[in-house]
C-alpha cells in the first residue's frame, strides 16, 4: 500500500465530508493538479467517454494514452493514465486548461474531492448500494478559498450523478473478481491465468459500441465477466 492510500484510509474520519457540508475551494486555473500526478486510474466509463470524444477506438486510446497492468491487490486490470514530460502532466494538458473537459476522468471532475466506498471487512460484503459511497475533502495544494460549495452542488456542476449507478456497480465486479483471483492464482499456472486476464481485459474495458448506451453494454459485460471468473474457479475448485 502506497504511503498516500495508507494516510487516507488512517484519517478517513478526519477528512470525510457529507453531501450536504460545505468545503472552500476555487480553481484558479493554475493547472497544478494535472501535474506530478501518476494515480490517474481510468474506469471503462472514462475509457468510453474519452475515446468516443476524441473520435478513436478505445482500444487505441489505451495504447497512445495510458498504461495497463494487473493490480497488485485488486487483482484486476487497471488502466492508468500516463503523464508525460519531466513535470509528468496529463497529456490532455494544454497550457493550463484541460483540452477534454466536458468528458475529463471523474477522479478529476471530482477534485479536491475525492470518494470511495466504506467497507466492513468482517462481513466479506462484495456487493455495494449507493449508502456505501463516502467523500472525501483534502488539501488540494492549488487555487484558493475565495468560494463556497456543498458536495451535492460541486457534483452537480461536475456532471458526476449524486447516485452514481456505475460507480457502485464498478466496485462491486472489482470486488467480486478479486476475491476469486485471489483464491485461483493459488492453483493456476501464469499462462492461464494470462489468458483469462486479457479476456476480462477486453470485456471491462474494450468491448464497447459509442452508437450504444454505456451502462447497458457495462451491465452485459459485468455479467460475462462473472461468469468468465465463475468458470475459471470451477476449473480449480476440489
Amino acid at each position: 500500500m502506497d504511503n498516500r492510500l495508507k494516510s487516507l484510509i488512517d484519517n478517513l474520519d478526519k477528512i470525510k465530508i457529507g453531501l450536504d457540508n460545505t468545503f472552500k475551494f476555487n480553481c484558479t486555473m493554475c493547472g497544478k493538479c494535472c501535474k506530478n500526478r501518476e494515480d490517474i486510474l481510468l474506469t471503462p466509463r472514462d475509457l468510453f467517454l474519452l475515446a468516443k470524444h476524441l473520435d478513436i477506438l478505445i482500444g487505441e486510446f489505451i495504447k497512445k494514452y495510458c498504461e495497463a497492468y494487473i493490480g497488485g491487490s485488486s487483482r484486476i486490470p487497471i488502466i492508468r493514465l500516463l503523464p508525460t514530460g519531466i513535470d509528468k502532466r496529463c497529456p490532455f494538458l494544454r497550457g493550463t486548461r484541460c483540452s477534454v473537459n466536458s468528458v475529463k476522468p471523474v477522479v478529476c471532475a471530482l477534485f479536491p474531492l475525492g470518494r470511495c466506498l466504506t467497507i466492513d471487512s468482517s462481513k466479506n460484503r462484495t456487493e455495494f448500494t449507493v449508502s456505501d459511497v463516502v467523500y472525501i475533502n483534502q488539501d488540494p495544494h492549488c487555487g484558493d478559498n475565495r468560494k463556497t460549495h456543498t458536495v451535492r452542488e460541486w457534483l452537480e456542476t461536475s456532471n458526476v450523478p449524486v447516485k452514481d449507478e456505475f460507480f457502485v456497480k464498478w466496485n462491486s465486479i472489482i470486488s467480486q473478481v478479486g476475491i476469486t483471483v485471489h483464491e485461483v492464482e493459488k492453483k493456476a499456472d501464469d499462462e492461464r491465468m494470462n489468458r483469462f486476464f486479457d479476456l476480462l481485459f477486453g470485456l471491462l474495458y474494450v468491448a464497447y459500441d459509442f452508437k450504444e448506451d454505456f451502462l447497458t453494454q457495462f451491465d452485459r459485460n459485468a455479467k460475462f465477466a462473472l461468469e468468465l471468473t465463475r468458470r475459471l474457479k470451477e476449473e480449480y475448485d476440489g
